[in-house]
């Protein structure tokens, strides 16, 4: 198989196995403070163990880009708990609208007419999911507040997009992978005290977290890091969007969790929007160069 379709499966597959993390988290009967703590316990191990990059050392820039990523991983968790899944990875994935309005005061990066039509289109799609809410389901009590913790790890993961460039800048202190082993073992440290005590655990739970931090997050970042290197970043971007597009199907596969219309529009437009923006500012920039990796969102 030649390197760049070697590479291209390499994301894809790890777009898969990120795509799986919705469905994980509801198949476990553990709190979202219990899931949150554990999973970015295996997650950190795993990401040491799999991939060398990861021992390096650790700066002060990757330490701060942690606190976010942290945010991130433990507001998508009980966002799953609370939402579908579908909402949870489509506002999520609004994130692209925040680094766009924080990119001027933070990057110093300018927004053009372009930029603006994605912000209308983003927030269209963000507002579908609150003008037309889901009704609660058994997989999803609560979809409101769901969907409210799912909008603010939008936001989280930005700032975690935004500091991950300002990470790579300094290698020596460990790039973004370090913050990637640096926020999973934070994330652990702080849910840890309210996921104490646990109670029962079954079998399936202890499986599910396994699968998490060991499948979902460890072997989805060593198939994307072998990847990057060889795949634009355009076409990098638009194979991991394989990710959002999955995620709905597997909780409707596992739990039989069907969002309405109104989640399915608005992900299709911010999914869409993404696509549209990713292949714009490539095409302007002549999009020859390479992607760099990153973590997955949740």
């Amino acid at each position: 198989m030649r390197t760049e379709s070697k590479a291209r499966l390499e994301i894809v597959l790890a777009a898969l196995l990120f795509s799986t993390g919705g469905a994980a988290i509801k198949a476990t009967t553990l709190g979202a403070w219990q899931v949150a703590s554990l999973r970015s316990a295996v997650a950190a191990a795993a990401l040491v163990l799999f991939i060398p990059e990861a021992r390096r050392g650790f700066g002060r820039r990757s330490a701060l880009v942690a606190v976010t990523y942290a945010a991130t991983l433990t507001l998508f968790v009980t966002a799953n708990k609370l939402t579908t899944s579908a909402s949870a990875i489509f506002l999520q994935d609004t994130a692209p609208l925040y680094v766009l309005l924080l990119g001027p005061l933070l990057l110093r990066e300018r927004v053009s007419r372009a930029d603006l039509g994605f912000m209308v289109l983003v927030a269209a799609g963000m507002a579908l999911f609150f003008f037309g809410a889901d009704a609660p389901l058994r997989t999803a009590p609560d979809p409101l507040k769901g969907n409210v913790i799912a909008a603010v790890s939008g936001v989280t993961w930005a700032l975690t997009i935004l500091g991950l460039r300002w990470a790579s800048a300094d290698p020596e202190g460990g790039g973004p992978l370090a913050a990637t082993v640096l926020g999973n073992a934070l994330a652990f440290a702080a849910c840890l005290p309210a996921a104490l005590p646990l109670g029962p655990v079954r079998a399936a739970d202890v499986a599910a977290i396994l699968f998490l931090g060991v499948v979902q997050i460890g072997l989805a970042y060593f198939l994307l890091g072998r990847g990057v290197h060889h795949v634009r970043a355009l076409e990098a971007s638009l194979l991991l969007l394989v990710e959002p597009a999955l995620n709905p199907i597997w909780s409707w596969a596992v739990h039989g969790e069907r969002p309405g219309l109104p989640t399915m529009v608005g992900g299709a437009l911010v999914i869409g929007a993404t696509a549209l923006k990713s292949y714009l500012d490539a095409r302007a920039r002549g999009a020859p160069e390479q992607a760099t990796a990153a973590p997955g969102s949740g």
